[in-house]
């Protein structure tokens, strides 16, 4: 097994990244007083640029999409592959629960998955894995070139890990495992560590879109 591929940043965006999670989960981790829910803190000054950005993409039915195609809408981005063996599915489920748990609120948020591996994701192939995690989730993909600017907007990394002696074609990806939370103007709200428990995330999402 060997990885080969180009990583999004280096030595200090990853530390600026490692400090963001902390930040993040000290945030998310918040805990509610006895009037109601925490209030929602705003990002450190800086975070907003660093992550996120308009980008033009292919939805699950082969639909040119934008980031401006949800008007008021908050997203909750999460990236991987429909071949991901068990981050992925774990990551999807627990916004899926989140989003059930928001209830009519949830309203508010757009779910969007975003492949890092469009060679193999293809419309058909996305439809039929994002319908099993939630019915509002939408599965974008597209060419190399738009999966490439998405991802480095985000600074999300993607490698291909290669299995020996496994027919060509077939290997597994090495990947950030974050999913984003971004504000009706585009701009970086907060971001969700794999293996944030469901009831975290849903807790957190709601002290930022009920004002």
């Amino acid at each position: 097994m060997h990885l080969y591929g180009n990583f999004v940043g280096g030595t200090v965006l990853g530390r600026t990244l490692a400090a963001v999670v902390v930040l993040a989960v000290m945030a998310i981790s918040a805990p509610s007083d006895a009037h109601g829910p925490a209030p929602a803190s705003p990002p450190p000054a800086g975070l907003s640029a660093l992550f996120g950005g308009p980008f033009s993409l292919i939805d699950h039915s082969g639909r040119p999409r934008t980031d401006k195609d949800f008007p008021g809408k908050f997203l909750l981005i999460s990236f991987g592959y429909t071949r991901c063996p068990n981050i992925c599915p774990l990551d999807l489920s627990a916004m899926a629960t989140a989003l059930d748990m928001l209830e009519q609120a949830g309203e508010r948020v757009q779910p969007l998955f975003i492949t890092i591996d469009p060679a193999r994701d293809k419309p058909a192939v996305l439809q039929g894995y994002v319908l099993k995690f939630h019915p509002r989730l939408i599965g974008l993909g597209g060419s190399e070139a738009q999966i490439s600017r998405v991802a480095k907007a985000y600074r999300v990394h993607r490698s291909k890990v290669m299995v020996d002696d496994a027919p060509p074609g077939d290997y597994l990806a090495s990947h950030s495992s974050l999913t984003y939370l971004m504000a009706p103007n585009g701009s970086f709200v907060t971001m969700f560590p794999h293996g944030t428990r469901p009831e975290i995330m849903a807790g957190a999402i709601r002290r930022y879109i009920i004002k």
